[in-house]
C-alpha cells in the first residue's frame, strides 16, 4: 500500500450477539418503565449465558416491575431476536430468567429527587461528512452488514443463518482523510448444520456458503452504500475460524454495556465512558 494511504477499521455486532441480547433486555425493561411512568429512573443491567438471563439493578418507577412482568419482557425480547430453538442452548421459552431489581439507593435518591444529577460522566460528540448519517464510513458499513445479516435471516433468504454475528470493515483512506476504497471485510455469522461441509475429516463452514455470504449479503450492501469505493480486490474473511455452530449466549456470556464503541463511532473520536442501555 502506498505511504500516502492509511487504513482504519471498525466493528459492529448483530442483535443476536450476547452483549447485544443483554443490552436489548435492559432496554426492554427501561421502555416498559418509561411507558408507564415518564419520570422513571432506571439502572437495569442484564447478564445472559447458557439457558439463563439475569436481570438486576436499581429502579425508581410506578411501573409494574414484578418478577413475572420482567421475566415476560425478557422472554419477548429474546423471542424477537430469534432465539427460539432450545438446541441453540438459549431460547425464549426454555431459558431461566432471574430477576433482582430493587429500589434506588436513598443516598442517591435524595439528591436526584430535588433535581440533582443521578450520576457523573463525560460525553463527547462527533460528526463527519463521510456518510449521509454523518457517521464515519467504517462503523456505518459495519452496521449495515449486520443489519443485512438480520434481514436475510429473518426473511428466510439465507435460512442457514442464526442470530449471532459480527462484522468488521477496513477502509483505505487517502492521506487527506478522504475514503479511497473498501480494503477488507470480516463477517462471522452463526449458522446451522446445513452450511457445513466435511474437509479432511473436519466439519467446516462450506465454501459454497461463504460465496453465498459474499454474493448475497456483503457485495449488495457495499454496492448500495458506496459503489465508488468497491474497486480493486477486497479481502474477505467469512467465518475465518472455520465454523460457527455454537453462538449467542450459549457460546459467550453477554453483559449490558460492553459494546459502547460499537454503539458510538467505532473507535473514531474520543469516548466518554458509560453505557447507553438500561
Amino acid at each position: 500500500m502506498p505511504s500516502d494511504y492509511y487504513l482504519f477499521t471498525s466493528e459492529s455486532v448483530s442483535m443476536g450477539h450476547p452483549d447485544k441480547v443483554a443490552d436489548q433486555i435492559s432496554d426492554g425493561v427501561l421502555d416498559h418503565c418509561l411507558k408507564a411512568d415518564p419520570l422513571s429512573r432506571v439502572a437495569c443491567e442484564t447478564l445472559v449465558t447458557t439457558d439463563l438471563a439475569v436481570v438486576a439493578g436499581e429502579v425508581t418507577s410506578n411501573a409494574d416491575l414484578s418478577a413475572k412482568t420482567v421475566e415476560s419482557i425478557a422472554r419477548e425480547v429474546i423471542r424477537d431476536i430469534g432465539y427460539t430453538d432450545p438446541k441453540c442452548g438459549f431460547a425464549a421459552d426454555t431459558c431461566k430468567v432471574n430477576v433482582h431489581l430493587h429500589s434506588q439507593s436513598q443516598d442517591i435518591a435524595m439528591g436526584v429527587d430535588v433535581g440533582g444529577a443521578g450520576d457523573q460522566g463525560m460525553m463527547f460528540g462527533f460528526a463527519c461528512g463521510e456518510t449521509k448519517t454523518l457517521m464515519p464510513l467504517p462503523i456505518y458499513l459495519a452496521h449495515r452488514l449486520v443489519e443485512a445479516q438480520a434481514k436475510l435471516r429473518q426473511s428466510g433468504v439465507l435460512p442457514f443463518l442464526r442470530p449471532d454475528a459480527k462484522s468488521q470493515v477496513t477502509v483505505q483512506y487517502h492521506a487527506d482523510g478522504t475514503p479511497s476504497r473498501i480494503h477488507t471485510v470480516v463477517l462471522s455469522t452463526q449458522h446451522d448444520e446445513s452450511a457445513i461441509e466435511t474437509r479432511n475429516g473436519k466439519q467446516l463452514f462450506a465454501d459454497k456458503s461463504r460465496k453465498t455470504i459474499v454474493d448475497k449479503l456483503i457485495l449488495p450492501t457495499l454496492m448500495e452504500e458506496c459503489p465508488d469505493l468497491v474497486e480493486g480486490e477486497i479481502i474477505y474473511h467469512i467465518n475465518p475460524t472455520g465454523c460457527f455452530l455454537t453462538g449467542g449466549p450459549h457460546g459467550d456470556c453477554g453483559l449490558t454495556g460492553r459494546k459502547i464503541i460499537v454503539d458510538t463511532y467505532g473507535g473514531r473520536g474520543r469516548h466518554g465512558g458509560g453505557a447507553f442501555s438500561g
